[in-house]
């Protein structure tokens, strides 16, 4: 029998709506993956349409968390960063990779910072030149259109895109450091939406599309994130891990639209796990 792979995913914690922390923790462990996490922040819900909300700042935390990890001796086969509250924090991040990481660790990053052309409100103008700093350091680097300008320090067009745009865009990042870049939102006419898959080892550039469904739901990047890195961690080609991913997105957005389910509350991922399960443990890793 193999032996059991263990992930470290720190990120924020929303008690309620479904991102970061509470979606990682979940669909990673549902491929049969340990995962550990250093929570960021605690909040009672996410911040995409809440308001009131309480928030926990957890930048003392995380560096003691993981100096003791380090003590007792644990290894990583990969750490996946997402949603960073602060400048501060993405520099202690820096640090964990440093310190957590053997020769074999994969280091995923999704840049979580913009979206639709606009950095979120909460990041100061000099954010993305600190993520681009955490973004080097990733092995495997997951943004979206508008992250990844943004990393690039190039403005934001709008789609529909053409192929040799994304192309440029890919090879841009991967130039960063990641030897895969997977970069989502990306879409070529009005009726489909996916991925630009690329491994700068190869040169090999995919896409993977599916139907683009009316809405806006929040949490999709991370159900997609947690699924992308699952499926890499069960070696997958990047091929077939985003398309594992996106199915699985796909799948979590139309069952939560035909409930009619309130968009601010995520997406409704659980019910598909068993779909995900069998789709990670299947044989063709191709």
């Amino acid at each position: 029998m193999k032996r059991q792979k263990r992930v470290a995913a720190i990120h924020d914690i929303s008690c309620f709506g479904r991102c970061s922390l509470t979606v990682a923790l979940p669909i990673i462990s549902a491929a049969g993956i340990e995962t550990s996490v250093i929570p960021t922040a605690v909040l009672s819900t996410h911040t995409g349409g809440f308001t009131g909300y309480t928030f926990k700042d957890m930048t003392d935390e995380i560096m003691p968390i993981a100096e003791h990890w380090k003590t007792v001796g644990i290894e990583f086969d990969a750490i996946y960063t997402g949603y960073v509250g602060s400048i501060d924090q993405l520099s202690i991040l820096e640090e964990c990779f440093d310190l957590l990481s053997s020769s074999d660790t994969q280091r995923f990053v999704d840049p979580v910072m913009a979206d639709n052309g606009v950095l979120y409100k909460s990041f100061s103008a000099e954010f993305p030149s600190y993520m681009r700093k955490l973004a080097m350091k990733a092995d495997v680097l997951m943004p979206n259109i508008t992250e990844a300008v943004l990393l690039l320090d190039k403005p934001y067009i709008e789609g529909p895109y053409t192929e040799s745009y994304i192309e440029s865009l890919v090879e841009e990042l991967a130039d960063l450091g990641a030897d895969r870049v997977v970069l989502t939102g990306v879409y070529f006419d009005e009726e489909t939406l996916g991925t630009a898959n690329y491994e700068r080892s190869t040169g090999k550039l995919t896409y993977t599309m599916d139907r683009r469904i009316e809405g806006y739901y929040h949490g999709t990047g991370d159900v997609f994130g947690s699924a992308l890195t699952a499926a890499l961690l069960k070696e997958f080609s990047l091929e077939k891990a985003a398309r594992i991913a996106v199915d699985f997105t796909v799948s979590s957005i139309a069952r939560s639209k035909a409930a009619g389910t309130d968009i601010r509350f995520g997406v409704n991922f659980e019910e598909g796990l068993a779909d995900f399960i069998a789709a990670v443990n299947s044989g063709d890793r191709e």
